[in-house]
């Protein structure tokens, strides 16, 4: 971060001398090391003797003082001595006695010490833009790219420092897998992750998994609104918290089509287009009025901005997770809608390739960190329409490389009916042929799973109708 004069009351010392302490006491130096850098020490001297620390225990296998105090650089020895007129190894016994008195843990202590780092670096990120937007010559979108740049550096730094233990015997991994084998088989539907709502799907992939990323592809009207928001619903019916991440669509147009899905299944269907024009009848007030209680119900929440980063998405997505949870019903699939729309950052300048790879890595990362499932749109290439098989494939992914590596599912959508409908020419046994074609698929909707990292690949034929923003189990044709 840039220099600032930092204020006086900013740096509390004792934060960063009590985790000192706790690793020249033999704390867990593994614990700390996977939270703190040096640089994360605000005070000279405390990255020194961190620095020392870490290559006392690398070398010796031990942070004791008396080994950490002869690897110390002897220039900065002499200036701290200068500078506070106590010994250095007085004040690392000092040190010791802080973490004594202090009880807390080495983890603890280094979050504090990461937390502080933090602070000090928005201060002083804050002073730069201060002064850089009070310079007339400066160039407002460089002032704040830059800005918006270190300040996601800094969230990154966090993110990292705060995520939950990540070592687990292999045992212990194993006893989670046998718990959610036979909790699927007490169920009796083979589900192991939260319930897509459509039986033959549930049973391709064990449901909606958690801590995976999985990207949902398709061409323009193909369904994958669609798709996302009907699986939303019925996962929410079966008590899951759901949210949706809409970068395209605003929250009143999907609670218009949710209400239609959920009215599909009554004896009063009313096209979710005529709910948005206000085109309904007096007769269908009542059912619009119930599905409207129905909805209300549900834990299924809706973030409507546009334009946001995967920042921006990652701490609404946070903020969500917290205010679920302290509500009882913890934030367990995010539908994001769509790739395409995510605003990449400044940090890779126009490259598409590593904008997309940084953008999917980091909705990889939220699955794991918040330990839900991330449920990605994306739009395909246009290069697909020009071929005869419209069916998507996995090259048909726009710089799909990063997106292959990160997901752990991909699956694509298509209705062969769309094409069908804007078919044209031919002779008239063609139309004809194209017509019956047309009676048979009109509501067919095919999910191509592609890539599945822990399930077989295949295609599930689900019933759709797009009117009515509903998708159902293909047996229902």
């Amino acid at each position: 971060m840039n220099a600032h004069v930092m204020d006086a009351n900013a740096f509390v010392p004792e934060i960063e001398q009590n985790v000192l302490g706790a690793i020249l006491l033999g704390g867990d130096i593994h614990e700390t090391l996977s939270i703190l850098k040096e640089y994360h020490f605000v005070e000279a001297f405390h990255r020194e003797v961190y620095r020392s620390a870490l290559a006392a225990h690398e070398r010796y296998g031990s942070s004791n003082p008396s080994i950490v105090k002869r690897l110390l650089n002897e220039q900065a020895c002499a200036e701290f001595e200068k500078s506070t007129g106590m010994q250095v190894s007085a004040y690392l016994a000092r040190l010791v006695s802080s973490a004594t008195a202090s009880g807390t843990g080495t983890a603890e202590n280094a979050r504090k010490v990461l937390d502080q780092w933090a602070r000090i670096s928005i201060a002083g990120e804050a002073g730069r833009v201060h002064a850089a937007a009070n310079d007339p010559s400066a160039d407002a979108k460089v002032v704040a790219s830059e800005a918006a740049k270190n300040l996601d550096d800094i969230i990154s730094e966090l993110r990292a420092g705060g995520r939950k233990k990540t070592r687990v015997s292999v045992g212990g991994a194993a006893m989670r897998a046998v718990e959610a084998a036979q909790a699927a088989r007490e169920k009796g539907s083979g589900l192991t992750g939260i319930t897509w709502g459509l039986t033959d799907l549930n049973r391709m992939t064990g449901g909606i998994q958690r801590r995976d990323l999985t990207l949902i592809g398709a061409r323009p009207s193909m369904g994958k609104t669609t798709v996302a928001l009907s699986c939303a619903i019925k996962a929410a019916q079966a008590g899951h918290c759901c949210g949706i991440v809409s970068l395209e669509m605003d929250a009143d147009k999907l609670a218009s089509r949710a209400l239609s899905d959920i009215m599909f299944d009554w004896r009063g269907k009313v096209p979710y287009t005529n709910i948005v024009r206000g085109e309904v009848l007096d007769s269908d007030i009542d059912a619009i009025m119930e599905a409207q209680i129905e909805l209300d119900r549900l834990p299924l929440h809706i973030d409507e901005q546009a334009g946001q980063t995967a920042t921006d998405i990652r701490v609404r997505a946070e903020r969500m997770a917290e205010e679920r949870a302290q509500h009882g019903t913890p934030l367990e699939v995010l539908f994001i809608d769509h790739l395409g729309l995510i605003r990449p950052s400044s940090r890779y300048s126009g490259n598409r390739v590593n904008e997309i790879a940084e953008i999917t890595s980091s909705m990889k990362s939220l699955a794991r960190e918040l330990d839900i499932a991330v449920v990605l749109l994306s739009q395909l290439s246009r290069a697909l329409e020009s071929r005869d098989e419209k069916r998507p494939m996995l090259s048909d992914l726009r710089d799909s490389g990063a997106i292959e590596q990160d997901a752990d599912m991909i699956a694509f959508l298509f209705r062969e009916a769309y094409y069908l409908e804007r078919a044209q020419g031919g002779s008239f046994e063609e139309q004809a042929e194209r017509a019956d074609k047309l009676i048979d698929c009109q509501n067919k909707l095919e999910f191509i799973i592609a890539k599945q990292r822990n399930g077989p690949l295949g295609t599930v034929d689900l019933f759709a109708d797009m009117a009515f923003s509903a998708v159902r189990n293909g047996a229902r044709q």
